[in-house]
Order: structure tokens, then C-alpha cells, then sequence
């Protein structure tokens, strides 16, 4: 059809019921399953699916996974310093739940909205359930801190030093910071009438302080606001003659104020210090119809998230009574929202350590990310125009897309280059090209997502120094997010226009991708360019929706046609033949999905879900998911990759997308989802696919109840699958170490071995 046709159903999908707020050479594997093609009894209908027994609720889902990740501080498989980064990553996870999560439940019931999730639960009732949940698991964050991982680190060398703790020169060189960094900046806030409760930063660290006696003005003493400046670290190595021999000491600022907090206070006596910290409502809402310059408007949100309505109250454990009630009444907050800390209140600033600690063996190896041959050498371009190009981060390197823009950038021959971005990151060598690109007269066109949560300042920045670049800069579509990765390049050749496409799973951010894992697609494919061309114009232009032959795009026909094929999948096994489902993506919440898995189970469709974080889909129940089963991988990098695989009557189909299974994804934002064409790519993703449907090392597998199994490998081989695609994609420079048996793990990680299935010379 004509690239000017018009879709004949242009509408936009109404959603459903939203209350759910290089090449690798791997072997196939051989799964043993249940006979697969027998179909389940039916026993639900249609409207049995409704059920709110069968949905788990999202909020209660979300803290499940936060809770896997702070098991990883228990794990000794982790090196000792990564131990402690999933537990400083637990607290961030945790800040972002109550922000965003909490918040929002909050302002729910502050509207009176009694709508229920889809698992029947009011807001009331989820947040009863989050205090619980939440209270305990924080308590048990800093038992672990406490208990385990300070001894062991101590152990190692690195240990942090309590007042109590210091040496007299350790205390002399505190007293001289305080008195040349601390002092001139920070401002006591005496509380009296003249001088009302201050307005508190968003996860500020601050203290209330106790005092006796009378000031110069003749005041009695009461109490006092200390916010710690923001200025500072809130962790400080001591200098190295400080240290006990073969040490590293770390002191906290937080301990440092404490310490000196009387000379804050001249002539008065402190009778108790006591560190407390407020979290706030993070989320931002821009109204489109009250908006005529979206740049502008987040601007002036940006600031008012700072100051946003209290959600939660961090406070010392020894604090007193009258002290957290006057706080709470402070904040509007009730004693369900106060948290008692044994430990510093910002444990996330202990981050700093993991950078200034120079200690490589308490961290994972290091390694090399490959990259494919095609690659290595010569003209991208050439390489792209021969064939796709399938890259699996991090085991194979981002840098090719950063090359090919660069070359882009420099190529006579390269007219346009169009490109989404959602999160890249302040110093971006993506932006870097682009403005290069732009600056040589090159037509740069960008959309840039200026609402992607806690990166709204990176992109308002990067928005303007592209657009000084002279580069065409637009914000996507005011009611819908642009979270589509994609890049279009128009480049001349032999007298005609040659086109070239990116789509990926992940963001353009080089460092993430360190760290994430993702797809990338590299291609010269004329359909598949051609579709990526519509997008763009869709985004930059104006019109109703064009007809997309390849892609699949939300939120006009993504949605649709994943039901469809879930259904396709559910119709074959009614026949007695195989039906075979493989999702893999970070969050599975959009009922209408969760539905049709349900259908496909009921038909006899074998249905293996990796889905890191939420599920609302109830496993294992009787008629209706006995052929589902859940599991989350939690490991060294963060599973990011969105893939969907469908058996299809032996005609095999896979998919990679932007799009997580969620509302938001496939009605709220522009997504795209794309085929692999060519079969060997599709091939070697299955058979990745399949490599983390074996993993029995990082595998959490979802029970019927909630709850989440870590798969135990017993006597048999210990699979990790993050380590089996990491020898696989980057074996040439992550080798297996001396003295260690062919077929293990190529570094320390405690459980056992790659099975030889998986060896590249095998």
C-alpha cells in the first residue's frame, strides 16, 4: 500500500480498566516441561477472569521485588562491596516507592476516591499493607548493614567510625572541618513565633534539636531545625595518616554536625540531637490543557517537587516521643508513616564509597563487551546495508551506536538524522554527535521526552544545547510520553536515498547500558525504515495515523495485536498442537493481558514469563494459569530487555519493544515493537530466551500466594544466565582464571559452573 495511505481506524484504542494502578554461539537447550498441547479445563469463563482473587495487587508486587533486591546484600555469591550496592540500591528503590507509590495512593484517598485495584483492595487497605511490609523491611535493611555487611567490610579494611569510635587526632581533624566547611554554611533555625517550622528539602537530611538555658535576645531555649548544607558529602574519608594501619576510615557528616551541634548554639545547652529526614511527593502532573510551553511549565514543577506534601518520616531510633509526635504534626503525617533508623537516615550517600574505595576484588571482575565482526573495521554503514545487526548489552559494546552517529556526524553523505531520547545522561557522547551533526548543517531533527521522571533537568538542558547546536528539537505529543528508542538516518548513495534504523529495548545512555541489560537492532531493512520514517513524522507533524506495515506502535496497535497473538497462540493449542508463549519484560500489570494469558493457559499454551519486577498475574491456579509460570532474575546487571516470543504452529515469531505489559505503556505512551526478520537473529534470542529459563542461581520463581522461590540448584549444575551470556558474548576477554576447572563460572561467584552445553567450543 501507498506510504500516504491512511489507517481506516485512526481513533486511538480506549483503554481497558485501569485500576491495575555479535553472535554468540549458545547451544540449544533441552527444557523438560509438562506435555505441552493439553488443554487446561476452562473452568473460569470470561467474566470468572475478573476475579479479583486471580490478581496480585501492583503496589504489593512492587515492594516484592525491592525485597529481592535487598537479598542480594545477603548473597556471598555478590562481591563484598556489590553486596552493599544492592542494599544502598534497596533505599533508593524504596525512596522512589514512596515517592511516586505511596504519593499517589495518598492522593487518591485524599480525593475520596475509593476505587479498587483490580485485586479488589481498597487504597486504605493497600497502604495498611504497605506500612507493615515497609516498616519491617527497612528494619531489616539496617540489621543487614548493621550485622553483616559493616563487620565484613571492617574485616576487608574499610570501616566507618562512629563518635564514639574516633581517635583524639581523628576528633581534632572533625573539629577543624566543622569549624572551616561546616560552620560558615550551615544555619540553626530557632523555632518560635517569629521564626515558623522551615520549609524542608525532598530526602534532606536534617536534625531537631533539644535545648536549655536562654540566647543573647533572652529567649528560653526550646527547639531548633538543623539542615545539614547541601553542599557537602554526607560521607568523608579520613586522611590516610588517620587510619588505623591497613585501614580506610569513612566518617559521616551526620556525625560531625552531631558532635558539634552545641557551638551552634552558644551559651545554651544541647540536651538532645537527633537526625530525621522527610520524604516528599515526587510526582509531577502537567495539565495539557492549562499548557501552551511545556519546557517552561516543568520548569516550575521541578521546583515544586522539592517542596512537595510529606509521605514518610525517617527519624533516629533513640529520638524522643514528644520530638517525632511535633515532627508528624509538622508534616501532617500519622504515626503509620514514621520510620525509626538505627543508622545514618540517607543511606544512599554511601554510594561515594563504592567509587573512592580502590579495591577491585571486593568488586564483580570487570570485563570487555564484544563486538560482532561485521562491526570491526570499514564503514558502519556498509556493515548495516549487508545485514541486521543484533547487539545483547552489556555483553556486547554500546559504542557501535555511539560510532555510528559520530559517523553520521562527519559523513558528506548522511542529509538527516532523526532521533528519540528518554534518558541519556548529562554528558552524552549521543548528544555529543548530534550536536556535531547539527553544527555541520546536517538536518537534526530530536524528540526529546522532557517528562521522563527524576531526568526532567538532565533533558531541559540537553533540550537547549541541542537547540543551540541548531538542531530542530520538539517535546512528542503533549498527552502521550515518547518512550520509543529509535534513529533515523537519510544518507545519500550512488545518487539515491538510503535509509538507516535503531530501535532498541533500552535508552541511548551510554553508561546504563554498562549495566542494563538490552537489544539493539541496527538495520537497512526498507520496511522497517520506512515505519520508523512514519513515527517520526507522526511526532514532529500533525495528521491522523498512518498505516505501519512492519512495526507494531503504541498506542494505535501495539496492544491489539499482542492479544491477537496471545489468542493466535490459545487457538492452535485447542487443536492439539503446541502452543508456546515467551514473555520477557520488566512489569506485567495491564489486565486485558493478563487475561488473555490467562485464556492461552486455559487452552494449553505453555506460557514462560521473566518479568523482573510487578506481576499482577496469579500462577499455578487451578483452570486458569496451570501452564503459566513466573520468574524474576535478579543479578549483576538489571534485566531490561522487553522480548515476546511466539511458537506460532512451528512458523516462530519474536518481538522486541519499548513497551513493558502495563496501561501506561500501551495507552499513555509512544512505543514501538519490532520483529526480528531475519531468522538467525530470532534464533539466537530464543536461545538467550531459553538460557534464563534455566537459570536456577538468580531465578526467582512466583508463587500462586505471592511469595518468591529462589531456585536452588541443589547437587546438580549451577546456571547463572547472566554469567552464561557473559562468557558467551565476551569469552575473549573474560576467561576462565587460573587454576580454576574448565567449565566454572570465569570468576569467584560461589555457585558452581557453566554446564558444558554452553562452552563455545563444544
Amino acid at each position: 500500500m501507498d506510504d500516504n495511505a491512511i489507517d481506516s481506524t485512526p481513533a486511538l484504542p480506549v483503554p481497558p480498566n485501569e485500576q491495575m494502578s555479535g553472535e554468540a554461539d549458545i547451544a540449544p537447550l533441552r527444557i523438560n516441561r509438562t506435555p505441552t498441547g493439553v488443554q487446561a479445563k476452562e473452568s473460569h469463563t470470561e467474566a470468572d477472569l475478573d476475579d479479583p482473587q486471580l490478581y496480585f495487587n501492583r503496589e504489593l508486587s512492587h515492594l516484592q521485588f525491592n525485597i529481592r533486591v535487598l537479598e542480594q546484600a545477603l548473597d556471598d555469591a555478590h562481591p563484598l562491596l556489590n553486596r552493599l550496592m544492592f542494599l544502598l540500591i534497596f533505599s533508593s528503590n524504596m525512596d522512589e516507592f514512596f515517592e511516586i507509590r505511596v504519593a499517589g495512593l495518598k492522593h487518591q484517598m485524599a480525593l475520596g476516591d475509593d476505587t479498587t485495584a483490580a485485586d479488589g483492595r481498597l487504597p486504605k487497605a493497600v497502604l495498611a499493607e504497605i506500612s507493615e511490609i515497609a516498616h519491617q523491611q527497612i528494619a531489616r535493611q539496617y540489621e543487614i548493614l548493621n550485622d553483616t555487611l559493616l563487620p565484613a567490610l571492617e574485616a576487608q579494611g574499610l570501616r566507618f567510625r562512629r563518635r564514639d569510635q574516633w581517635t583524639d587526632a581523628q576528633k581534632a581533624w572533625v573539629r577543624d572541618f566543622f569549624d572551616n566547611e561546616i560552620m560558615p554554611v550551615i544555619s540553626p533555625i530557632g523555632l518560635d513565633p517569629s521564626h515558623p517550622f522551615p520549609r524542608l528539602v525532598n530526602k534532606s537530611l536534617n536534625f531537631i534539636v533539644e535545648l536549655e538555658g536562654k540566647d543573647a535576645f533572652g529567649r528560653a531555649g526550646g527547639m531548633a531545625i538543623l539542615p545539614a548544607p547541601r553542599s557537602l558529602p554526607r560521607l568523608m574519608a579520613l586522611p590516610k595518616e588517620l587510619c588505623a594501619e591497613g585501614f580506610s576510615e569513612y566518617v559521616f557528616l551526620s556525625s560531625m554536625i552531631h558532635a558539634h551541634a552545641e557551638e551552634l548554639f552558644p551559651g545554651m545547652r544541647v540536651q538532645g540531637c537527633y537526625q530525621f529526614r522527610l520524604t516528599r511527593n515526587a510526582d509531577m502532573t502537567v495539565d495539557p490543557e492549562e499548557v501552551s510551553d511545556l519546557a517552561s511549565a516543568l520548569r516550575g514543577e521541578l521546583l515544586a517537587r522539592r517542596y512537595g506534601s510529606g509521605v514518610r518520616l525517617e527519624v533516629a531510633d533513640n529520638c524522643p516521643d514528644d520530638l517525632t509526635n511535633f515532627l508528624l504534626r509538622q508534616f501532617d503525617l500519622e504515626s503509620g508513616d514514621l520510620y525509626r533508623v538505627q543508622g545514618p537516615v540517607n543511606l544512599t550517600r554511601m554510594m561515594a564509597v563504592l567509587g573512592d574505595v580502590d579495591r577491585p576484588e571486593l568488586l564483580y571482575r570487570p570485563f570487555a563487551p564484544s563486538v560482532p565482526k561485521a562491526l570491526k573495521g570499514g564503514s558502519l554503514f556498509s556493515a548495516i546495508a549487508k545485514s541486521d545487526i543484533l547487539l545483547h548489552h552489556p555483553f556486547q559494546s554500546f559504542s557501535p551506536i555511539e560510532d555510528l552517529l559520530r559517523e553520521a556526524a562527519r559523513d558528506p553523505d548522511v542529509l538527516a538524522i532523526k532521533q528519540t531520547l528518554y534518558r541519556t545522561g548529562s554528558d552524552s557522547p549521543i548528544v555529543s554527535a548530534l550536536v556535531d551533526a547539527a553544527s555541520q548543517g546536517k538536518e537534526v531533527t530530536v524528540v526529546i521526552e522532557l517528562r521522563a521522571r527524576f531526568d526532567e533537568a538532565d533533558n531541559l538542558q540537553l533540550a537547549s544545547r541541542l537547540q543551540e547546536a541548531g538542531a530542530i528539537v520538539i517535546y512528542g505529543i503533549m498527552a502521550y510520553k515518547t518512550h520509543a528508542k529509535m534513529l533515523h538516518i537519510v544518507r545519500r548513495e550512488k545518487g539515491e536515498l538510503r535509509h538507516y534504523a535503531h530501535l532498541g529495548t533500552g535508552n541511548y545512555h551510554s553508561k546504563t547500558a554498562k549495566l542494563y541489560t538490552d537489544y539493539s537492532l541496527l538495520t537497512a531493512n526498507t520496511a522497517l525504515c520506512a515505519d520508523v520514517h512514519k513515527v517520526f513524522q507522526q511526532l514532529s507533524g500533525m495528521g491522523r495515523a498512518r498505516k505501519i506495515d512492519t512495526l507494531l506502535h503504541a498506542p494505535f496497535t501495539l496492544h491489539e495485536r499482542l492479544v491477537e497473538m496471545i489468542d493466535r497462540e490459545a487457538q492452535v493449542a485447542r487443536k492439539g498442537k503446541r502452543g508456546h508463549i515467551i514473555i520477557k519484560c520488566n512489569s506485567l500489570t495491564e489486565p486485558k493481558l493478563i487475561k488473555a494469558l490467562y485464556r492461552a493457559s486455559q487452552a494449553g499454551v505453555e506460557c514462560d514469563l521473566i518479568i523482573r519486577g510487578m506481576c499482577c498475574l496469579k500462577p499455578g491456579i487451578p483452570g486458569v494459569s496451570d501452564n503459566i509460570r513466573v520468574r524474576s532474575i535478579i543479578g549483576r546487571f538489571l534485566e531490561h530487555t522487553r522480548v515476546f516470543h511466539f511458537h506460532n504452529d512451528g512458523k516462530p515469531e519474536t518481538w522486541c519493544s519499548s513497551a513493558d505489559f502495563m496501561s501506561r505503556n500501551m495507552f499513555h505512551r509512544v512505543e514501538t515493537c519490532f520483529p526480528l526478520l531475519d531468522k538467525k537473529l530470532a534464533t539466537r534470542v530464543r536461545k538467550d530466551l531459553e538460557t534464563y529459563l534455566v537459570d536456577n542461581c538468580q531465578s526467582w520463581l512466583l508463587q500462586s500466594d505471592g511469595s518468591y522461590q529462589l531456585q536452588d540448584p541443589g547437587s546438580g549444575d549451577a546456571i547463572s544466565a547472566q554469567e552464561t551470556l557473559l562468557y558467551a558474548y565476551a569469552s575473549k576477554s573474560y576467561r576462565v582464571g587460573a587454576g580454576v576447572t574448565p567449565g566454572a563460572l570465569p570468576h569467584h561467584r560461589a555457585y558452581g559452573s557453566v554446564p558444558r552445553r554452553f562452552m563455545k567450543n563444544d
